[in-house]
């Protein structure tokens, strides 16, 4: 009987979304929409702007482009979904479909831990090697270290989203989420997952630490090279290049390590699903407002192409 509904379920049955409540659908509509919207259209402008304005043609400004349109994949793979089930009920997503957007949602997501890790790089050779800089982060590396963010990110979830797919699913078809994730999903297997947990754990540490180890090492050396600097302005100066990375890296990495590096049976779905909104909307829309608030070169940026399109507009009429 097992083998007959597992059958089913994983070669041309689907799961059932079971998102948020329906009675908040309303209220959390619009909310999710614009919360989307907004996203892509501050990531689009960081993207543009970093494309378009000679002075933002640097090592930091290239790896802030890569990170907005990584944030466009990122929340792009769960949003439209989310928002579909919301505004029409159609919450069905086909067993296919779900393992795609699994395998997508993992590797974006160890994408941007390993371009955060790049990032911090970047920040420490700039402060703490300065006279060796453009030297070594060359346009080259910059490219060479994106690219190589995104194999390393892409080849290291192969292995548990095919373990995923492998598994017999007939305890239910309803998915306690917005969007087919690891967690919930070994909850419906009737197989042992205790090999799926381990290679989840294995793959997302060896990640998330090794990450996280480059990023430490990075800001110890550069609160130390900080320190050394004689003025309180300089130093306020120099630390301030790293405030934004530094902000968006506590977000993002907080949730992730609470997520999956810790013991999962200690969370609640609905935890699990207010985390999951967190690093899933909440950071990809934040990103673009941190790092154009806190940064003088980007509001620059933006205050000229927008007097340029209102000169053009002017000129027209």
């Amino acid at each position: 009987m097992d083998h007959e509904n597992s059958s089913s379920s994983s070669s041309t049955g689907g799961f059932l979304l079971l998102g948020f409540p329906d009675q908040d659908s309303n209220l959390l509509l619009p909310i999710f929409l614009l919360t989307y919207l907004m996203t892509l259209t501050g990531n689009a402008t960081i993207i543009v702007l970093t494309r378009v304005d000679a002075h933002l043609q640097t090592p930091m400004y290239y790896f802030l482009g890569q990170l907005s349109f990584l944030e466009l994949c990122y929340t792009s793979v769960t949003a439209p979904k989310l928002i579909e089930g919301l505004s029409s009920g159609h919450k069905y997503i086909s067993f296919g479909g779900c393992m795609v957007q699994l395998y997508a949602f993992l590797s974006l997501g160890c994408t941007e831990i390993i371009l955060l890790a790049a990032m911090a790089l970047d920040r420490f050779l700039a402060i703490c090697r300065p006279l060796r800089y453009h030297a070594i982060m060359s346009r080259q590396m910059c490219m060479w270290l994106t690219i190589g963010s995104w194999l390393v990110a892409f080849l290291s979830t192969l292995a548990p989203t095919t373990m995923m797919a492998q598994l017999p699913y007939c305890h239910s078809h309803v998915i306690d989420h917005f969007f087919c994730d690891a967690v919930p999903l070994l909850k419906l297997a009737c197989a042992d997952t205790f090999v799926n947990e381990m290679v989840d754990t294995a793959c997302a540490s060896a990640v998330v630490l090794s990450s996280l180890m480059v990023i430490l090492l990075s800001y110890v050396n550069i609160i130390f090279t900080v320190i050394k600097i004689p003025s309180a302005i300089g130093r306020r100066r120099t630390f301030s290049t790293c405030a934004s990375h530094l902000t968006v890296v506590l977000v993002f990495f907080g949730t992730i390590i609470f997520m999956y590096i810790g013991p999962r049976e200690l969370y609640s779905f609905s935890l699990n699903k207010a985390l999951a909104l967190c690093y899933t909307m909440l950071t990809p829309l934040l990103n673009p407002i941190i790092y154009s608030f806190r940064n003088k070169e980007v509001k620059q940026a933006l205050l000229k192409v927008l007097r340029k399109r209102v000169s053009l507009r002017t000129l027209r009429y």
